[in-house]
């Protein structure tokens, strides 16, 4: 079974990155959340990137404000797909200095970066990565975009029945 890393710089990033896990539990989707702090713990950001695949991760989800090293750190380490969550901190500047640290990435590092909190994104993300290899996940995010034109559809309907 695939297992998505969720990895973020500190306790005050898991309002934004538990739309991550929650989205992954709802595909059955195994994960495992830890803090990792690019610039408090180098030792364990190091570990975490090199080691990573060896524990069965698939992909890894890093959730950062401010600087947000985390997750390019990750991805120069890491063989692994890496999702980047920019976060709107409180020593950030609108959340526009996370997007930035996260998107401009020299290349030969990629990290895939959602919105500014996109923490669901991320999640539905990383089970679409899994999804095309595991057929299971897949089925279910065949579901999931189905309920989401079903509930569009039903949106629509009530708007030009005056029902809103």
């Amino acid at each position: 079974m695939s297992k998505v890393g969720i990895i973020m710089g500190s306790t005050s990033d898991l309002p934004v990155m538990q739309e991550a896990v929650d989205i992954l539990k709802e595909f059955n989707i195994e994960v495992e959340v830890d803090i990792v702090s690019a610039h408090r713990t180098p030792d364990k950001l190091f570990d975490y990137g090199k080691n990573a695949h060896t524990r069965g991760i698939s992909v890894i989800i890093a959730g950062a404000g401010g600087a947000a090293h985390l997750p390019g750190m990750i991805a120069s380490l890491s063989p692994l797909p890496v999702i980047g969550v920019p976060i709107k901190s409180s020593n950030s500047i609108d959340g526009w200095d996370s997007v930035l640290s996260i998107l401009q990435m020299p290349g030969g590092v990629p990290v895939a970066t959602v919105a500014l909190n996109g923490a669901k994104n991320a999640g539905i993300l990383a089970a679409q990565i899994i999804g095309s290899s595991d057929k299971n996940v897949l089925d279910r995010m065949i579901a999931y975009k189905e309920n989401l034109k079903t509930k569009v559809k039903e949106g629509a309907e009530k708007v030009r029945s005056g029902r809103l």
